[in-house]
């Protein structure tokens, strides 16, 4: 079974310090012990540590070893247009365990009123959720969480593949603009429910992002993250998938 890892402000002379609500959810909630070993991270190495010390608000690790990072994926950044605190919180959780890089709340046309000025009030607590997600993943970093932005700054991400994802018939699959570009940044742009307006989809075009579709069903916003972002992931196969034989060609 992988050890569950942890994620720590700074290494320093060997010792890790987590403090505060972190610590207190390590002690109280998961119960952990002097002399268990986890992995840490300071989101760019991580070790294998030992707990020397467990208490309410604070838990301090001994490093034993370094351990080796693993393969990393190009960066994925998702623009997620506002939906319902709810269901916006699970595909934050959802789109970390999916390895996204940088997370975007967007204020489109069809959000609901009142998101944009609330979420203001939510984005710490998406970050926890991040942390945590990334913490059961065994990721190497949590995703940025950045404060909510209006749509059309949204359109100015300089990724060499970017896409907004298009219910309509005709559209592209997204595994076919992906794929184009597979080790390349990607930024995708989820709206909210109702879709994107008439006057989005051209502003969208006009930015240079590309229409996808994901196929002839109708998501739910959250769902399509969760859709999208595998798509994704399955394009950027050649950067993560170690090559090996076909059995069916060396017969």
């Amino acid at each position: 079974m992988a050890r569950r890892r942890f994620f720590v402000d700074q290494v320093r002379s060997g010792i890790a310090l987590i403090e505060g609500d972190n610590a207190h959810h390590l002690t109280r909630v998961l119960r952990v012990e002097v002399g268990q070993k986890f992995e840490i991270t300071d989101n760019s190495r991580v070790w294998l540590a030992e707990i020397s010390s467990a208490r309410k608000n604070l838990v301090e690790f001994e490093i034993l070893e370094e351990l080796e990072i693993g393969q990393e994926l190009p960066p994925i950044t998702l623009y997620l247009a506002l939906i319902k605190f709810e269901r916006f919180e699970w595909a934050v959780e959802k789109a970390t365990e999916l390895g996204v890089h940088t997370i975007v709340p967007v204020d489109a046309s069809r959000t609901d009123q009142g998101l944009f000025e609330g979420a203001k009030k939510r984005v710490e607590r998406w970050r926890r959720i991040a942390r945590e997600a990334s913490e059961q993943s065994r990721r190497l970093r949590a995703p940025d969480i950045s404060d909510p932005i209006r749509f059309t700054p949204a359109l100015a991400d300089p990724s060499p593949c970017r896409a907004w994802l298009d219910e309509r018939p005709g559209a592209r699959p997204l595994i076919e603009i992906c794929s184009a570009v597979p080790t390349d940044p990607t930024a995708l742009l989820i709206g909210p429910e109702g879709g994107w307006n008439p006057t989005e989809r051209v502003q969208m075009d006009q930015a240079g992002w590309r229409g996808a579709s994901l196929g002839p069903a109708i998501l739910r916003a959250e769902t399509a993250v969760c859709a999208a972002l595998s798509v994704v992931l399955q394009a950027q196969a050649p950067v993560w998938l170690p090559v090996s034989p076909d059995p069916l060609q060396s017969k």
